[in-house]
């Protein structure tokens, strides 16, 4: 699939004592939600942080926007969620919208606290009690901060696990959130969301880009991915005939399930198998086992 892109990315490396961010090249699709899929500890939140300008300490380029060098319209354009102390411990959610809208000309408060009201965020409770950002639950403070970045006009949306901390149906509303938020763009809003966990997210997943241990395993739009590979299930009488072609391979008491790159398939020709379409969670594990195998 031709598309243009709204990052593209050469030579990124970013070297800590006893891990190394290195990517040579990377391009993520424009008007698309694209998923960064990892494990914890496999670079992630460094990545997107550097995508986000809060690490600068990096070699390499980065191109947003299709050439856009002033920093100013960037950051304007970007939203960004990460964890931790992402507002000021103290401020009340009244104050985190007032610092918006001095930080971000395009903050709407209204929507924000219209967004609010739609996540079950029940403000004048909070504020009632005057609690500070620190005060709230996990899933309260991931739902301000939603909140807060979905209330802003934008061309780009970077959320570093913007899921681990909510509730099923909270999951399933910004999936819908991240959808709607693309479909107002007419092709020119992107999302880039990381997850080590992809099962919840994966339909509104468009396009992956699967991370192991600082270096890029695999990406591709879903649909390209579900065509390159194939998961194969059958009786462990014949595990060893096929542990050599597959690309994983894991038994149990019913017989052994792999995941068979799709060029490889004839291979398999006489074989007492069955082949099912995977799932993108499916094949981020088995590209994420075999990529550590290799390392």
């Amino acid at each position: 699939m031709d598309t243009d892109n709204v990052v593209s990315i050469n030579n990124l490396y970013k070297k800590f004592k006893s891990f190394v961010l290195d990517i040579p090249s990377l391009n993520i699709p424009k008007g698309f939600a694209t998923a960064l899929i990892g494990e914890n500890g496999a670079g992630k939140s460094t990545f997107i942080n550097i995508l986000a300008g809060v690490r600068l300490d990096y070699k390499g380029t980065i191109d947003y926007f299709n050439g856009e060098k002033e920093e100013k319209v960037i950051r304007e354009n970007i939203g960004y969620t990460g964890p931790g102390n992402y507002f000021m411990p103290h401020w009340t959610i009244e104050q985190i919208a007032d610092a918006s809208g001095l930080l971000f000309e395009k903050f709407d408060k209204d929507r924000f606290y219209g967004i609010c009201k739609l996540l079950g965020i029940e403000i004048s409770g909070i504020q009632k009690k005057n609690k500070g950002f620190n005060k709230l639950s996990d899933g309260m403070k991931m739902k301000v901060v939603l909140a807060n970045v979905f209330a802003r006009e934008t061309k780009m949306l970077l959320l570093d696990e913007p899921a681990s901390p909510l509730d099923p149906l909270m999951r399933d509303k910004l999936c819908q959130m991240i959808r709607e938020y693309l479909e107002q763009g007419n092709g020119g809003n992107s999302v880039l969301f990381s997850t080590h966990n992809i099962a919840d997210m994966e339909n509104v997943t468009d396009y992956a880009i699967i991370m192991e241990k600082g270096k890029i395993a695999e990406q591709g739009f879903v649909e390209d991915l579900k065509e390159k590979y194939i998961l194969v299930k059958g009786e462990n009488e014949d595990a060893d005939k096929v542990k050599d072609i597959l690309f994983s391979i894991q038994k149990s008491n019913y017989g052994f399930e792999g995941m068979c790159l799709a060029e490889d398939i004839d291979k398999l020709a006489g074989l007492n198998i069955s082949k099912e379409i995977p799932e993108l969670s499916q094949i981020s594990i088995a590209v994420m086992k075999k990529y550590t195998q290799l390392m």
